[in-house]
């Protein structure tokens, strides 16, 4: 008996469900650097940072995800993601990805707190993560 070489992926958001389906194979930013998944991959749970998810489906297209962060969870032939948010790559838009970057880089000249820069930073890393993102998405058209 062959072993399977794809998995059923979800990416979901607290909005949509943004991908089901079989998947051959996925990257992904993970909490400890970014990493790849296959059939069979071992069981495994683990924070998402902000980044994005790289689809490979059963038809080998490549599909691209923007996500905020989330969680991902492994298991040999389930894949799934919980993202906070999930936006496919050719919908992000980069004038508002530059705004939020711009604006969160001013909150972090502004403020001192603990508070104001925890957020900055975090607002900081979502826009430069989809940032990226379209850049990547630029190169492969």
């Amino acid at each position: 008996m062959t072993a399977s070489v794809t998995f059923n992926l979800d990416v979901v958001s607290a909005e949509k469900r943004i991908f089901s389906g079989l998947a051959r194979t996925i990257q992904v930013s993970g909490e400890s650097g970014d990493l790849g998944v296959l059939a069979g991959h071992m069981p495994l749970l683990t924070f998402v940072r902000p980044g994005m998810v790289r689809i490979v489906t059963i038809k080998g297209e490549e599909e691209i995800i923007y996500l905020s962060g989330g969680i991902l969870e492994v298991q040999p032939n389930d894949v799934t993601i919980l993202a906070d948010t999930a936006i496919r790559a050719e919908e992000l838009d980069e004038a508002k990805a530059e705004e939020a970057k711009r604006a969160a880089e001013e909150m972090l000249n502004e403020h001192h707190g603990d508070v104001n820069f925890a957020q900055a930073s975090s607002e900081l890393a979502k826009a430069i993560a989809q940032l990226r993102v379209i850049e990547l998405t630029r190169k492969r058209r």
